[in-house]
């Protein structure tokens, strides 16, 4: 059964989103660019990802670029997104800076007024290994709040967690908090 489900969840019926208008996009809206800016949130597990009192401020911030194209998943609206990071640990003995280039996909759950939440996943390729996690190949998990600003630009704030799954013995993970600016056409 296994064999058969998983595959079923990877490669769902993807769609256009030609007919209703997804809240990430707005109506007749085909791409999107994204600038993020993120403050990290301590290392570590998804705690440090979505529960406030966990949060460790640290010495690192993230600024990214994204692209996206709207898409459809189970029915939900979606995007498919290729994501540029640049990661710049300011204390020298952190050595945690990383670039990394991702491919990842998020999905909408809930939508009302001008205001959508949803989650995403995906893998990134970072460009050097560190004392945190011991793999270049690592998973990103994103939980977002989004609202319109205008017809064209969104604004979110997300949480970001990068770990590599326990593939290694070092796996302490990265968590920021950010913000982005979505600007649709």
């Amino acid at each position: 059964m296994k064999k058969i489900f998983i595959p079923l969840i990877l490669f769902a019926p993807i769609t256009s989103y030609a007919h209703h208008p997804n809240p990430m996009f707005g109506l007749h809206k085909i791409n999107s660019v994204s600038l993020q800016i993120a403050q990290s949130t301590g290392m570590g597990n998804l705690d440090h990802l979505v529960l406030p009192w966990e949060w460790n401020i640290g010495p690192m911030t993230a600024i990214g670029i994204q692209y996206s194209q709207p898409t459809r998943f189970l029915r939900l609206p979606s995007r498919v997104n290729i994501h540029l990071i640049q990661n710049f640990a300011y204390r020298s003995n952190d050595s945690a800076s990383f670039g990394a280039l991702g491919f990842s996909w998020d999905i909408a759950f809930f939508d009302w007024c001008g205001w959508y939440f949803g989650a995403g996943i995906g893998p990134y390729m970072r460009d050097s290994a560190d004392k945190y996690i011991e793999s270049r190949l690592v998973f990103g998990e994103k939980f977002f709040i989004g609202k319109d600003i205008t017809e064209n630009i969104r604004a979110e704030l997300f949480t970001l967690h990068f770990s590599n799954g326990d593939f290694t013995e070092l796996n302490r993970g990265f968590n920021f908090l950010g913000l982005a600016i979505n600007y649709s056409f």
